[in-house]
């Protein structure tokens, strides 16, 4: 074999360019190859006397067993080796028809297994990050229900103080209603009783408004003011009452005013 043959050899088997390089120089080296041409024309065909040379070289190359088992079969398979070996070399490798077709055997189980064993690596990878997103959508479920429940909450509390509301938005206009009823029953009470007085043109101005003989001018001054803002047209008063009642409280005031 001559080292165009050899590098062909070792690059069809799937070693680095950079190491049949190393490899072929070796060979040379020890005797193992010839060197023939060298022009870089290098033959396609492989001479290889049988399949322990071949098993050898490719092991002394660094290949792994497995891979040579694979390489050495196709190239029996497509002539490149004249036949199959008879066993007497110092790799270990069987090298009869028999032992050789038992050895690629082994390979092909070997590789079974392996391929078997990281299936169910692969597996059990699957089947952990499956109980991963399995945990994860259990705690998003709990907290959803949570969730849930406080919203039930909330929601319950919101439709409470609704209807509290309600409750007290009612009692509230009740309350605007009889107050207001009152007022005008006040207004109109105010304005038929100083009417009355207003025609008597009395000048007791305490008797007018309902106030003991012996109140005090601030205490007419006060219930006036009183008067003047509940008849006060601008608050829905009566404007002729408030007419009297501005009348006599501005006459009550020049009155006191030497006193």
């Amino acid at each position: 074999m001559n080292t165009d043959q050899a590098f062909d050899l070792l690059k069809d088997a799937g070693v680095t360019e950079s190491s049949s390089i190393q490899t072929v120089r070796r060979w040379l080296r020890e005797g193992k190859i010839k060197y023939e041409g060298g022009n870089g024309n290098r033959k396609t065909g492989y001479i290889m006397d049988d399949t322990d040379q071949a098993f050898e070289m490719l092991k002394d190359a660094g290949v792994t067993e497995s891979n040579s088992v694979q390489t050495v079969r196709r190239w029996l398979g497509e002539g490149k080796i004249k036949y199959a070996g008879n066993g007497k070399r110092n790799t270990g490798y069987i090298s009869d028809e028999t032992a050789s077709k038992l050895a690629i055997n082994d390979s092909i189980n070997q590789n079974k297994d392996e391929i078997i064993h990281r299936l169910k690596l692969k597996i059990q990878a699957q089947e952990k990050h499956i109980e991963g997103i399995e945990e994860l959508h259990e705690t998003a479920k709990r907290i959803l229900i949570q969730q849930r429940d406080m919203f039930k909450k909330e929601v319950a509390i919101l439709k409470n103080e609704k209807s509290e509301l309600q409750n007290e938005s009612k009692d509230l206009l009740k309350e605007n209603i009889e107050l207001r009823n009152e007022l005008i029953k006040l207004k109109e009470k105010i304005r038929n009783n100083y009417m009355i007085d207003s025609t008597i043109q009395s000048n007791d101005y305490s008797e007018k408004l309902g106030l003991s003989k012996m109140a005090s001018d601030k205490e007419v001054l006060a219930e006036y003011k009183g008067l003047l803002k509940i008849t006060h047209p601008d608050h829905n008063g009566n404007a002729k009452v408030f007419h009297y009642i501005k009348t006599d409280y501005d006459n009550f005031r020049k009155s006191n005013k030497g006193k």
